[in-house]
């Protein structure tokens, strides 16, 4: 039983701390960075690029907008210290898959990993972060199954845990909320500008010796921190993004 103790021990730690832990990704991505750019010498393959790992970050935060804009207050929260579970998603995405924030999660982060162009990195991301979840999630679950009994075995039984399973959806049980999304992803977003930015700079600092952001890497940068504290202001001083229920 003991091994079963310091897995659950473990599950439990990295949930507490899962919103700083990714910071490791640091010490994947900066032995990657040195040569950032060699394998693009046309500015159009160069650029389109960026755009892509771009693109990729944004549909990760997409994901997370879709899967927090139908949940009730109570779920799907930031809460570090402990679980917390007032009721249970099933609906929505939670239809699909039973972890569609992490999922949301690991397409934020791919994103930026392949903004160093390493293969490697993204092999080493990629399993870090599978062995990362998989204890956060068995955390998660065994917390679940004790509060919710049968009908969360039930659930675990018929959706998957990551690949989605789209012919299970079921409609959402609330309306979808634009306020709920701005005011829980706000700093979600934020974090991934300010990431891609930060390999954009870096790069070119280490492979380059420049200190200099791409005009519309610093306009996308400075217009974030714009959005960021606009929306930090508005939750933090007003209730304005406030939802009953949300």
């Amino acid at each position: 039983m003991q091994p079963t103790l310091n897995h659950s021990n473990s599950g439990e730690f990295l949930f507490r701390w899962r919103s700083y832990l990714p910071l490791a990704l640091v010490l994947i991505l900066l032995p990657a960075l040195p040569h950032p750019h060699d394998h693009f010498h046309n500015a159009i393959l160069h650029y389109g690029f960026e755009f892509t790992c771009l693109l990729v970050s944004v549909f990760g935060l997409v994901i997370r907008a879709l899967t927090i804009g139908f949940v009730p207050s109570g779920t799907s929260g930031r809460n570090t210290r402990a679980q917390v579970a007032d009721s249970l998603n099933t609906t929505g995405v939670y239809s699909i898959c039973r972890n569609p924030l992490y999922v949301g999660n690991f397409f934020m982060m791919l994103g930026v990993v392949m903004f160093a162009q390493s293969w490697s990195a993204c092999l080493i991301f990629i399993l870090a972060f599978w062995l990362y979840y998989e204890r956060i999630i068995a955390a998660e679950e065994r917390f679940l199954s004790k509060k919710f009994g049968d009908v969360y075995i039930n659930y675990l039984q018929s959706v998957p845990q990551f690949l989605p399973k789209l012919t299970g959806w079921t409609r959402p049980n609330m309306n979808f909320s634009m306020r709920t999304v701005l005011r829980r992803e706000y700093s979600s977003y934020f974090a991934m500008i300010a990431s891609l930015c930060a390999m954009e700079f870096l790069g070119d600092l280490l492979s380059e010796r420049q200190i200099e952001l791409d005009p519309y890497w610093g306009t996308l940068l400075a217009f974030s921190a714009i959005v960021y504290f606009s929306l930090r202001t508005m939750k933090k001083k007003t209730h304005l993004l406030d939802v009953e229920g949300r």
